[in-house]
């Protein structure tokens, strides 16, 4: 059991690594950066607390026994309550509101508190945010249908964080290092889960967002023609190529339709099915598609670059996303078939 906790710990500080610099780079969460500031915090607080087990049952650098660790336990529950708020209820602030620093108090009475009285009730803290994020899931059951296996997964995360708030309760009764064997490798199992939720999905929190904030909304489109406001985003996008320009934000294309923000986010939503993050990453590999077999010998980056995506990590982690494949194995397998196209738009190399 000690090995295996070793091995996940190595992995789990390497993920919240790597998410920090991936999933939580400057060009995420644009319009929520005191998520993406929780988030971080959140990461960091997983990360040393790993380290921490690590030390302790490794080499018995008893630092699992101190203020710092209760400090950084009692952190984790508020960090991804005030990450999944904004994202999970609409009309949040994206900013720091004063009110949300009553979920710090926690924190802060964890530096006084004994550590035998501590660990227990960090773990029934994290118990009470359970509850929230279930009933906040609930709520949302019926837009869960386009996320099942996204949801799937996470729903895994979910039932270690509550096998984890029962586990603290009963910590003691536990033999020598196997309750922190058996933490640190919950949050390891934990991290993979969701290493492979965001591998699915990459903005799978930003559709959250959009879906949230068009299911709990009340219609915008009573005056509104859907079937034309449909068509014209169509011809925007097919005929003016409007996918093209990578500064395209949702307020800019409803102002080329004529609509307010919601009642484009609502359309988009509704009667696509989707948000509006996804929409314009599906047109814009669509017609990457298109021009990888269009132009053979051009670079994928200046195709991803021509289709409006800023950078190429940015274009083939979208196009993983949606095609399952990277743009150069799908130029390959589609080789044959970009010989036979005509009339498409030619990329300048």
């Amino acid at each position: 059991m000690i090995s295996l906790a070793l091995l996940l710990i190595g992995y789990s500080v390497f993920s919240a690594l790597f998410l920090a610099l991936t999933h939580f780079r400057a060009g995420r969460y644009q319009e929520q950066r005191f998520s993406r500031a929780m988030g971080w915090l959140l990461l960091f607080a997983l990360g040393v607390l790993q380290m921490l087990h690590f030390a302790w049952l490794q080499w018995d650098g008893d630092g699992v026994h101190t203020r710092l660790y209760s400090v950084l336990l009692f952190s984790v529950a508020p960090a991804f309550f005030l990450f999944s708020q904004p994202l999970l209820i609409p009309k949040t602030s994206a900013e720091l509101h004063p009110a949300r620093w009553w979920h710090a108090l926690p924190v802060f009475l964890a530096v006084w508190l004994p550590w035998r009285l501590a660990l227990p009730l960090a773990f029934l803290l994290g118990a009470v945010y359970l509850v929230w994020l279930a009933r906040s899931l609930y709520l949302l059951r019926a837009q869960r249908a386009g996320y099942r296996v996204e949801m799937g997964l996470l729903g895994g995360v979910f039932m270690i964080a509550v096998g984890v708030a029962l586990l603290g309760q009963f910590h003691t009764m536990l033999p020598g290092k196997l309750f922190f064997a058996l933490y640190a490798s919950s949050i390891g199992i934990a991290f993979l889960l969701v290493q492979i939720t965001l591998e699915l999905r990459p903005a799978l929190p930003e559709e959250v967002r959009q879906t949230v904030q068009a299911s709990y909304a009340s219609t915008t489109l009573n005056n509104v023609d859907c079937e034309v406001a449909l068509n014209q985003l169509t011809l925007l996008m097919q005929d003016d190529r409007l996918y093209a320009d990578s500064d395209l934000s949702l307020p800019r294309l409803s102002e080329k339709l004529g609509l307010s923000t919601h009642q484009l986010s609502e359309l988009i939503n509704t009667r696509l099915g989707k948000g509006f993050s996804r929409y314009l990453r599906e047109q814009r590999v669509d017609a990457a598609k298109t021009m990888l077999c269009a132009q053979p010998s051009a670079s994928v980056l200046s195709v991803g670059l021509g289709v409006g995506f800023t950078s190429q990590s940015n274009f083939y982690e979208a196009f993983r996303e949606i095609e399952g494949m990277t743009p150069g194995q799908y130029r390959k397998l589609h080789v044959g078939r970009c010989k036979s196209i005509v009339g498409v738009p030619v990329l300048e190399s």
